[in-house]
């Protein structure tokens, strides 16, 4: 192994928890930031909805907090929930003076600075989606990726996947345990190597790719959960799974979202035969939460035998239709639908986790000097359930806790002098049995969907449990008997997310937010008004 890379701050992770993260430290410290593959594959590029946060005259702080609460089923810490409300509308100047734009709405000698058009999503009482027409994550990653390549203090690593956190307790060091950088893959070369590091930001985003039908990029493989965990992080409430309802359903339409944004704007779900059905589920209709649309889709599809329920948005005006949702219109063009002419085929897909490393305030997790923001934490806003569009605004209020704490803490924390040892390969030889990574990828991915998906039993996670862990025991001998790859990084991280999991579900005996469970349907507040946490023993 290489000498290691030194730098004040270590960045896994290039979505906008990351760059805006790395772009708010750079100007006080030397930054690397590792990605597993290109710097812009990341969710924050794929996500079309917008960034929720109170703008307009008729909206208010207690509005968006209250939508927030509700949204979360009891678990949202309400000090977390204010502080990222409040907090939201500087986070967006920021991102507006570093050239981010939002589409404003369009009226005769309207001026640059006119009001802005809000979207509205499901649970929102108020229009507040700030948005680029349906590629709002595109813009924001492009501006803060330019921004990133640009500055002089930050070094991007691209196709470097992190494999393990450095911990002093690891090393056998002296005095508190504390993070001191990590192992990271160098997927070009197949080397190992050390990023050593004051400071260490996880901005690793969620993990999708455990569960068969997801609507995220190939990346989500749950990387910085799995890592947190093994270096002795607690994480909180894995057991809630946000399952987007909404997912263009064809065989050659891979994990292509259509966002919530669709039914902000009247589209309207219904059956194959164009019955509605939405408003036998909940008050709002269209709009109710995410966690209640997807279940409603879910009974349906059971129900009727099915493989797809319909999204239509056809009775609104077709060009605004085609203006408001550009890319969504000439993505499902591509597989002969004109969303602006008929109803677009759908189904559920595993969108987001609520759950991840527990955070505090400053977004510093439990170890020392390892701070993590994004999908990849638990800080308090979710709950059990993520009101639409508050993901890319926690991301921006968390990095900037975190770069606020890290230049306070920057001067009073060295580089360890001790010699981090070389990763040891020891007689791990190459491979030539990747089926044994695919096998048990595609294992993992079905019975995560049959077992732990939108609708769970307690026979259905106890045969989980089993089969994961059976799959980590040779994942674990595998892993340590050949030479990594990206392949088996992936796979041994997404063993470890999908156990975690499990045991989250298995311990919560009731139904709340995305925890839903035939044998326990009910809320119980009395025994479960608390997270799931699990540490590594």
């Amino acid at each position: 192994m290489a000498e290691p890379i030194k730098n004040d701050v270590l960045v896994i992770g290039s979505g906008i928890a990351g760059l805006f993260y790395a772009l708010q430290v750079a100007d006080r410290a030397t930054v690397a930031v590792v990605t597993k593959k290109q710097a812009a594959d990341s969710a924050t590029n794929w996500a079309q909805g917008g960034i929720a946060t109170v703008v307009g005259s008729d909206d208010s702080f207690d509005s968006h907090v209250r939508d927030t609460l509700d949204a979360g089923a009891g678990l949202c810490r309400e000090d977390v929930v204010r502080y990222v409300v409040e907090t939201g509308p500087a986070m967006i100047e920021v991102l507006l003076k570093m050239g981010a734009d939002f589409d404003r709405k369009e009226a005769p000698g309207a001026r640059q600075d006119s009001a802005y058009d809000l979207g509205r999503e499901g649970g929102h009482s108020h229009r507040r989606i700030l948005h680029h027409r349906d590629t709002t994550g595109r813009e924001i990653e492009s501006v803060l990726l330019a921004r990133a390549r640009a500055h002089p203090n930050i070094d991007i690593y691209e196709n470097h996947c992190g494999i393990d956190l450095v911990t002093a307790k690891k090393l056998g060091l002296s005095g508190e345990d504390r993070v001191l950088g990590a192992y990271v893959l160098d997927t070009v070369s197949h080397r190992v190597v050390c990023f050593q590091s004051k400071i260490t930001m996880l901005a690793s985003g969620g993990a999708g790719k455990v569960y068969l039908y997801t609507s995220n990029p190939d990346i989500a493989s749950g990387d910085g959960m799995a890592m947190a965990y093994r270096a002795g992080a607690t994480l909180a409430n894995m057991e809630f799974v946000q399952f987007h309802p909404t997912c263009l359903y064809h065989p050659q339409a891979k994990s292509f979202l259509i966002t919530e944004a669709v039914r902000g704007e009247g589209g309207i779900l219904r059956r194959t035969d164009g019955t509605a059905f939405m408003e036998n589920y909940h008050p709002m209709k269209d709009l109710a939460p995410r966690d209640i649309v997807a279940r409603a889709i879910d009974t349906e599809l059971k129900q009727s035998g099915d493989e797809w329920v319909l999204l239509d948005i056809s009775h609104r005006d077709s060009d605004f239709v085609r203006e408001r949702f550009p890319n969504i219109h000439a993505r499902c063009l591509e597989f002969g639908i004109d969303i602006a002419e008929e109803a677009i085929p759908v189904v559920p897909a595993a969108h987001y986790y609520c759950g991840g490393v527990r955070t505090d305030i400053s977004a510093e997790t439990d170890i020392p000097n390892l701070f993590a923001a994004g999908e990849v934490t638990c800080t308090g806003l979710h709950g059990a359930n993520r009101l639409a569009s508050n993901s890319l605004l926690e991301s921006l209020v968390f990095s900037n806790s975190a770069a606020r704490e890290t230049h306070q803490r920057l001067d009073a924390v060295a580089l360890e002098t001790a010699d981090i040892p070389a990763w040891q390969v020891g007689d791990a030889t190459e491979s030539h049995e990747a089926v044994v990574i695919t096998q048990n990828w595609d294992e993992i991915r079905r019975f995560m969907w049959n077992y732990v998906g939108i609708v769970r039993s307690d026979k259905r996670l106890a045969r989980a449990r089993r089969r994961i862990q059976l799959l980590q025991e040779e994942i674990t001998e595998y892993y340590w008997n050949f030479r990594l790859t990206p392949d088996l990084v992936e796979l041994r991280n997404l063993a470890m997310v999908a156990m975690l999991v499990i045991e989250c579900a298995r311990r919560r005996k009731e139904s709340r937010g995305l925890h839903y469970t035939i044998d326990h349907p009910e809320r119980d507040d009395a025994n479960y008004l608390n997270d799931t946490l699990l540490r590594r023993s």
